[in-house]
């Protein structure tokens, strides 16, 4: 196989952003990517946009992105399973270059959210589930993820405190990122006392629907190191899918296609969980992260809850997990969460994290989902 590594990064600001259009927001972190890559168009030989078109008011979004970064006539698409898109696009691009297709590839995850009310949003995630059997009942996001932590709760014990520690920790580092939604530090005593979502779940335990961009340039061995000294390198890609209904999974204190990517790429990186020092993962909402400690094996099976109690997902704990502030305070701009995750790790590796940087950081992990867990993309990343 070829080896894939990352030559440059660049991250807009997340959050309500009327001052841009969805391909000024994608220019923010493209140009931003490119200068940190020390690269011209004319060195790029394709592009690959992880976005999800039924939030934007434009169709064939490519090609207006396209256009407005000036890479026409270079190559385009567009990379679509919900908010997973981000992690699928680098899938794509990946591909492409261990196909010996192209050899340097952008991969821009953008997405505008705020041109549509909350309720056309909250449809339009409801209908990600199955529609002919369960979103017809009314199903929305924070109600499916409301049955895991029940579920898990009932099974494990895992209490509604423990979840939202998870929120006041990604909080705490959220305050520290630049780009974040939310900058600004909670307690454990406000997030109690916040309304009710879909119960046990409240707004604390909820993410934000957000506008931003993020991107990422990958190239092939020889021309990664032509190119950088700090490339971070692709280690290991897996990617999986579960069923659409939640009602046909062999259990529901965890998502198997998380299981199952998560152990494709540990293999194919030839490591295993104890090895990483930092993860992004996906965390919609509270529970989605401790499921995600356990699916990926940083804990045992049901003791997700007693991980973020003990304060092993902080820094100086077993793994950092997303110190950027996670979707929970950095936002969730779902065609762009992915990239922003890949950044992240990106950053983390080259020790430019700032007062956020894990000491040590050399090998780090994305974890991505889309839908709920119907499809599920983890990445691993080393530094030289």
């Amino acid at each position: 196989m070829t080896k894939v590594g990352i030559i440059g990064i660049g991250h807009g600001v997340f959050g309500r952003r009327s001052d841009a259009t969805v391909q000024e927001l994608a220019f923010e972190a493209f140009s931003a990517a490119m200068k940190d890559a020390g690269l011209t168009r004319e060195d790029l030989e394709a592009s690959v946009i992880g976005s999800v078109p039924e939030y934007h008011k434009q169709r064939s979004l490519p090609g207006v992105v396209q256009e407005y970064l000036g890479l026409n006539p270079k190559p385009t698409w567009l990379t679509e399973v919900a908010c997973a898109s981000g992690s699928a696009a680098i899938r794509t691009a990946w591909m492409s270059i261990q196909a010996g297709v192209h050899d340097v590839v952008a991969v821009i995850g953008c997405q505008k959210m705020t041109e549509l009310t909350t309720a056309e949003i909250l449809g339009l995630m409801g209908r990600v589930g199955e529609v002919q059997w369960e979103s017809v009942f009314g199903t929305t996001f924070p109600a499916y993820y409301a049955m895991f932590a029940r579920r898990h709760m009932h099974e494990f014990g895992t209490t509604h405190e423990q979840l939202l520690q998870v929120a006041v920790k990604n909080h705490f580092y959220g305050a520290k990122n630049p780009c974040a939604l939310f900058r600004k530090e909670i307690t454990l005593e406000k997030a109690m006392e916040s309304d009710e979502v879909a119960l046990p779940l409240q707004v604390y335990d909820c993410c934000a629907n957000a506008d931003g961009a993020a991107c990422v340039i990958l190239a092939g061995e020889e021309r990664a190191k032509e190119i950088s000294n700090k490339v971070v390198w692709l280690e290991g890609m897996g990617c999986a899918t579960a069923s659409m209904s939640v009602l046909r999974r062999p259990h529901m204190v965890g998502l198997p296609s998380a299981e199952q990517s998560g152990a494709e790429a540990y293999k194919m990186a030839g490591i295993g969980p104890d090895d990483i020092k930092v993860a992004q993962v996906h965390d919609c909402f509270t529970i989605a992260e401790i499921m995600a400690y356990e699916d990926l094996g940083f804990c045992k099976k049901g003791g997700g809850g007693k991980f973020i109690a003990d304060r092993q997902s902080y820094i100086g704990g077993k793994v950092a997990v997303n110190v950027d502030g996670g979707l929970k305070a950095k936002g969730h701009p779902i065609g762009a969460t992915g990239v922003s995750q890949t950044y992240e790790i990106a950053k983390q590796l080259r020790g430019e994290a700032g007062e956020r940087q894990v000491p040590g950081a050399d090998i780090g992990l994305t974890h991505n989902v889309g839908g709920i867990g119907q499809y599920c993309f983890v990445q691993i990343l080393r530094r030289d």
